[in-house]
């Protein structure tokens, strides 16, 4: 499953989710900064960050290391 965590530069709350995704042993994300871009801005501005799977699902912060199990198991 290939995943995607939007994000902000700077942002402390990205940070922890990294740190919960490291924690929980997920594969790295790919990144995606939404930074200057008005349809990523419009889209998840309040909700970074955001986990998003190639199914179209997303989680959005905050959550933990279960939580996240939990997501990916569908």
């Amino acid at each position: 499953m290939k995943l995607v965590l939007f994000q902000r530069d700077d942002c402390h709350l990205c940070d922890l989710a990294l740190e919960v995704l490291a924690t929980a042993q997920v594969p790295e994300p790919e990144s995606v900064f939404i930074d200057g871009d008005e349809a990523l801005e419009e889209r998840y501005g309040i909700r970074v960050p955001v986990l998003r799977a190639d199914d179209g699902r997303e989680l959005d912060w905050p959550f933990d290391v279960e939580r996240v199990r939990r997501w990916l198991q569908g």
